[in-house]
């Protein structure tokens, strides 16, 4: 795969509409989990939201083809 084509999660200031909900949704989240007083891997959650919006980046690109 060349250089790119590699894509890169999209930065909060990209963000709009579902996504926009999404990322403000995954900040309280992360938030919620670190004050509950349970066991929380914050850098395993980020991971999975970089994933996830990662997975989003690229349907938004297949859509709009």
């Amino acid at each position: 795969m060349s250089k790119k084509d590699k894509s890169k999660p999209l930065s909060s200031s990209d963000i709009r509409g579902p996504e926009a909900h999404f990322n403000a949704y995954c900040e309280d989240e992360c938030e919620r989990r670190s004050n509950s007083g349970e066991a929380f891997d914050e850098a395993l959650f980020a991971e999975a939201v970089k994933l996830a919006k990662r997975k989003l980046q690229v349907r938004m690109r297949r859509s709009l083809k």
